[in-house]
C-alpha cells in the first residue's frame, strides 16, 4: 500500500477529472481552481462533501438542479453543447438553419471525426473528435482502442455510428468496466470483420458524401492501464443527491469514476457540483 501522506483539503465546483495517458494513466481531480492528484491518494482516505450548492459550467449563474452534466436549465435549452444533435449527430440540422449556435457548430462539428472501436466492458463502437484521442478512450474506461475510420463532420461520424450498431453495440456496461472484466479482443480482427460486413452500407453513405468523405485508418490498437489497487466485487453506486457525504479509502480510479472501499461515484455525472475534498 502507498505510504501516508500529508492531508488535504480544498472545495470547489467539480468539472471532470483531468487524465493523461500513462502506466497507469494519470488523474487530476478538479474542484473549482483547486487540483488533487489522484493518484498519489490511492490507498489512503478521500471524503468528499457536496454542499448543496450547484453553479452552472456555462454561466455560472446558481441553479438547484444541473441539466445535461452541469447546466442549468436556459443554458441546456439554448447551447448548441446540450442538443439532441450531440448524443445523436445523425440528427444534425445545421444545413436547415436551425443551429442553436452556427458558430460553435462550425468550430466543434465541422472538423475530422474518428470511428473507433474500443473494449471498456466489450466491443463497442464509438465516435470521437480528433483531438479527443485518447481523452475519450479514457474516460470511457477503455483497456483497447483501435480507431478505423476518420470522417470529414461529426454528422458524417453519426451516419457511420448508426450503421456499425446493426453489427455491434454502442454503449458500455460500467458495472462491468469497473469490476475489470474485460476480457482482451482482437480488435483488428474485428474492424476487419465489420468493414466487410459493412462494405454496402459504407459505399452507399461513401457514394452521399464523396470517396474521400469516409477514409480508413491504418492504426494499430493502443491498450490502456488504470491506477487500481483493487477491482469491487459488488459496484454499489454513491450518489450526491441522496448522500451528500462520500467517503472511503480510495482504491482505484478508471473512467471518470473513483473506487472507494464504500462504493462507487461518477464525478462527472456531478458536473457543478460544489465539494470539499479532504484527503
Amino acid at each position: 500500500m502507498p505510504a501516508v501522506i500529508e492531508a488535504t483539503t480544498l472545495q470547489g465546483c467539480l468539472t471532470k477529472m483531468a487524465v493523461a495517458p500513462g502506466s497507469p494513466a494519470r488523474y487530476t481531480l478538479r474542484a473549482g481552481e483547486a487540483r488533487l492528484d489522484l493518484n498519489a491518494r490511492l490507498g489512503q482516505p478521500l471524503r468528499l462533501t457536496w454542499t448543496g450548492a450547484i453553479a452552472c459550467t456555462h454561466c455560472g449563474r446558481a441553479t438547484r438542479k444541473s441539466f445535461g452534466q452541469g447546466h442549468c436549465y436556459p443554458c441546456f435549452k439554448k447551447l448548441a453543447q446540450c442538443d439532441t444533435c450531440i448524443m445523436k449527430p445523425e440528427l444534425c440540422h445545421f444545413y436547415q438553419g436551425t443551429c442553436r449556435e452556427p458558430d460553435w457548430g462550425e468550430r466543434h462539428c465541422f472538423q475530422p471525426h474518428v470511428v473507433y472501436l474500443a473494449n471498456a466492458s466489450g466491443l463497442k463502437v464509438g465516435i470521437t473528435r480528433g483531438t479527443q484521442v485518447p481523452t475519450r478512450w479514457l474516460d470511457q474506461g477503455a483497456v483497447q482502442a483501435l480507431p478505423i475510420l476518420e470522417v470529414d463532420s461529426r454528422q458524417q461520424s453519426g451516419f457511420v455510428e448508426v450503421l456499425f450498431k446493426e453489427q455491434v453495440s454502442d454503449r458500455t456496461n460500467w458495472r462491468a468496466m469497473l469490476k475489470g472484466e474485460a476480457e482482451a479482443l482482437d480488435l483488428a480482427a474485428e474492424r476487419d470483420r465489420l468493414l466487410d460486413a459493412l462494405a454496402g452500407g459504407l459505399a452507399n453513405l461513401r457514394e452521399r458524401f464523396g470517396d474521400d468523405a469516409i477514409r480508413p485508418l491504418d492504426a494499430s490498437p493502443r491498450t490502456f492501464e488504470y491506477p487500481v489497487l483493487e477491482y469491487p466485487r459488488k459496484v454499489v453506486s454513491h450518489n450526491f443527491d441522496k448522500q451528500p457525504e462520500v467517503a472511503g479509502t480510495l482504491l482505484g480510479i478508471k473512467g471518470q469514476y473513483l473506487i472507494l472501499d464504500s462504493g462507487v461515484i461518477n464525478l462527472r455525472k456531478f458536473t457543478g457540483y460544489e465539494v470539499a475534498v479532504e484527503g
